[in-house]
C-alpha cells in the first residue's frame, strides 16, 4: 500500500544524501508522494537538483530560510506548479561551529545564540506562515529534533537551546492550526552521521556510546527515521499532532547503563 500516494511534499534542509532530509524524501517517494525542495545557495544547487531527480522531481527552488523574502518567492514558485500541497518537511538547524566545542557558558555568545535560534528554531513558524495559504486540509507539518533539547549534552551547547525551542514551537504550532485540521509534530532521532552532525565535536563516540547502551544495542538509520516521518505524515497517523516522536532504538528511555 502506497500510502502517501497522491500527496503532494515540500521538503527544506536536502543538503546531503547522508542527510535526514534525504531519508524522509526516499520513504516517502517509496510510498507514492511527489516532492519539492530548496537549495540554501548556489553551491548547493547542483547538488539538489540531482538528489532530486533521482527522486523523479525537477521541483527545487532557491531558499535560505534566514531571509522573509526567499521564503516568499519560494512558495510562490510551489503554487505555481502545484496550487496548493499537504506536507511541510522542516529538516534545517544550525549554529556557528564556535558555539560546538567547549565550555557552554565560556563560547556562547549573542550572536550564536541569536543564529542557533533564528535558523533552528523560527524558520518553522516562517515556513508555516508562509505556507499556511497552501497547504490542504488534512495538512502535516514535521520538524527534526534531538534528545539535547531536554538533556544536557557535551559540546551540543546553545543547540540544544533551539531545539528546546523548537519542541515548544511545534507545539505552540499544533494548538493554533489544530482547528484547521493542520497536524504539527516532530522527530527526535538519535545521532546520525550526517553532514550537520559532523560539525559537533565528539560526534564517533556518541554514536559509539548508543550502540552500546541502547536498548537495541545499534544506532539508528536515515531510512528508519524517514519511515517514521512518512507514517506521522500519512492520514494514517490522522490523531497525532503536538508530539516529540523519538525514533533513537529507545537510547532516550534508558536511565544508566553499567556496560
Amino acid at each position: 500500500m502506497s500510502f502517501l500516494k497522491g500527496k503532494k511534499v515540500v521538503i527544506i534542509g536536502l543538503a546531503s544524501n547522508r542527510s535526514i532530509a534525504w531519508g524522509i524524501a526516499q520513504s516517502m517517494r517509496e510510498q507514492g508522494a511527489e516532492l519539492a525542495f530548496n537549495y540554501q545557495n548556489e553551491k548547493l544547487e547542483s547538488r539538489v537538483m540531482k538528489m532530486a531527480e533521482e527522486l523523479g522531481s525537477q521541483l527545487y527552488f532557491p531558499l535560505d530560510v534566514s531571509s522573509d523574502d526567499q521564503i516568499s518567492s519560494f512558495f510562490t514558485e510551489i503554487e505555481k506548479v502545484w496550487g496548493t500541497f499537504d506536507i511541510l518537511i522542516h529538516s534545517v538547524a544550525y549554529a556557528p561551529s564556535s558555539q560546538l566545542e567547549g565550555s557552554f557558558t565560556e563560547v556562547t555568545d549573542r550572536q550564536g545564540f541569536s543564529i542557533a535560534h533564528d535558523v533552528s528554531s523560527y524558520s518553522l513558524t516562517a515556513l508555516t506562515k508562509a505556507s499556511l495559504p497552501l497547504l490542504n486540509d488534512g495538512a502535516s507539518i514535521l520538524s527534526l529534533t534531538y534528545l539535547g533539547a531536554i538533556k544536557a549534552m557535551p559540546s551540543y551547547n546553545v543547540m540544544g537551546l533551539a531545539k528546546a525551542s523548537l519542541e515548544s514551537n511545534v507545539r505552540f504550532l499544533a494548538y493554533d492550526l489544530g482547528p484547521k485540521n493542520i497536524r504539527v509534530n516532530a522527530i527526535s532521532a538519535g545521532p546520525i552521521k550526517t553532514l550537520a552532525a559532523s560539525g559537533i565535536k565528539g560526534m564517533k563516540s556518541m554514536l559509539d556510546h548508543v550502540e552500546q547502551v541502547a536498548p537495541l544495542r545499534r544506532n539508528v538509520t536515515t531510512t528508519e527515521v524517514g519511515n517514521v516521518a512518512a507514517f506521522l505524515c500519512s492520514d494514517l497517523a490522522s490523531g497525532i499532532t503536538g508530539q516529540i516522536i523519538y525514533v533513537d532504538n529507545g537510547y532516550s528511555i534508558v536511565g544508566m547503563s553499567l556496560t
